[in-house]
């Protein structure tokens, strides 16, 4: 077995996940990783929260079906809440060797804006972080 033995890769249900996953599914083959899909719904009412997670899990399925495919052991885990956080406790909580995730490209006007969770996570974790930058719409 590599270095890598669980490998969380956080998914946003938007068309750049596909970058990680792919990118994934190799290292996870060669590493004999177990690979955790993750996703944290982000809502702001129960109505709210209820679309989105039905959404998620939809989005999750397909991948999942792409890991177990290569024959990759596959976990799910589904958060609710800000993203940034919900991530750093269940890094913190479980034995991850590696998060995964792809990024959307935003440029430093964005991120100042929005936030980014790859940059929030980068300074409250103790383990390595894997950025694929994902194809957006207009980059294809």
């Amino acid at each position: 077995m590599g270095i890598y033995h669980k490998i969380m890769v956080t998914l946003d249900c938007s068309p750049v996940d596909i970058a990680i996953v792919d990118h994934v599914v190799l290292l996870a083959k060669s590493e004999n990783s177990t690979v955790v899909l993750t996703h944290v719904v982000h809502s702001h009412t129960l109505d709210q929260n209820r679309i989105l997670l039905e959404k998620a899990k939809k989005g999750i399925e397909k991948y999942k079906k792409i890991f177990l495919a290569a024959g990759i052991p596959v976990e799910i885990c589904l958060l609710s809440g800000e993203p940034e956080k919900e991530l750093e406790k269940e890094i913190k909580a479980n034995h991850y060797d590696l998060v995964a995730m792809a990024t959307h490209g935003h440029k430093a006007l964005s991120d100042i804006l929005y936030g980014s969770v790859s940059g929030y996570l980068k300074h409250h974790i103790s383990i390595p972080i894997l950025l694929i930058h994902g194809a957006r719409e207009n980059d294809e």
